[in-house]
């Protein structure tokens, strides 16, 4: 099947992040607080909820620390309320860029991140400004050298997913957020934990970076996901590589 990104800057991406793992838990509680609150706290009956216990188990977040997060969220004493906001803004080089946030005050974030974007060279849009050009996908990662590579992309395939990326020993899973849980959780019981997996924003509109550019929207990404408030970041950018 047809890929429409590369090795190389999935990694690059894939190890920026790695260094902030200390933040992955307090983003998976969020997470599981909103899920939690804006449906039922059963994950069998809450698609939301499902996937973010997903995504906290891929985090590491122990079993104890997800089950009383759901009870936070069900506490009628806990007055714990997180807004969903979304940003949208250019970096240089015109890259286009996805902020999504979960905050309990939304002044403090949104000058946050507008004061982040301008101190980098980017600049905060409207809301819309650039998501016309993304699309929010599942994405499950497994490397190719701990598995049998064909026999992954066939059950894939079996489970009805979008695409499958297969590029430099790294197998790269699209599907749509609504079967994200059903995929994750069948590919985990057949082939063990992926090497990432998250709900995110992919554009099939990239920009190529230079060197002086890729620089300065690399420090405005790291900056952002640096942002309390912020839940993830996503970027059209391509790393233009000397090969």
């Amino acid at each position: 099947m047809a890929g429409h990104s590369k090795f190389k800057n999935i990694m690059h991406r894939k190890g920026a992040q790695d260094k902030k793992r200390s933040k992955a838990f307090t983003r998976a509680v969020k997470e599981i607080i909103v899920a939690a609150k804006t449906g039922m706290p059963d994950p069998n009956f809450n698609p939301r909820l499902r996937t973010a216990i997903i995504t906290a188990k891929q985090a590491n977040l122990p079993k104890d620390k997800i089950d009383n997060a759901i009870k936070k969220a069900t506490s009628t004493t806990d007055g714990v309320n997180y807004e969903e906001i979304r940003y949208e803004g250019y970096g240089a080089g015109g890259v286009a860029i996805i902020v999504e946030t979960l905050t309990d005050n939304k002044n403090r974030t949104a000058s946050d991140v507008r004061s982040t974007f301008s101190k980098n060279e980017g600049a905060l849009g409207e809301q819309g400004s650039v998501g016309y050009m993304f699309k929010k996908v599942g994405s499950i990662i497994y490397e190719g050298k701990n598995i049998d590579k064909n026999e992954i992309i066939e059950v894939a395939i079996e489970l009805e997913i979008d695409d499958c990326i297969d590029d430099d020993d790294i197998i790269e899973i699209l599907c749509s957020t609504e079967k994200y849980s059903e995929i994750s959780e069948n590919l985990e019981k057949k082939f063990g934990k992926p090497l990432e997996s998250e709900i995110k924003w992919i554009s099939d509109i990239t920009v190529e970076l230079d060197e002086e550019n890729s620089e300065k929207v690399l420090k405005l990404l790291d900056a952002l996901d640096n942002l309390d408030d912020v839940q993830s970041v996503n970027s059209n950018y391509k790393l233009k590589l000397n090969v």
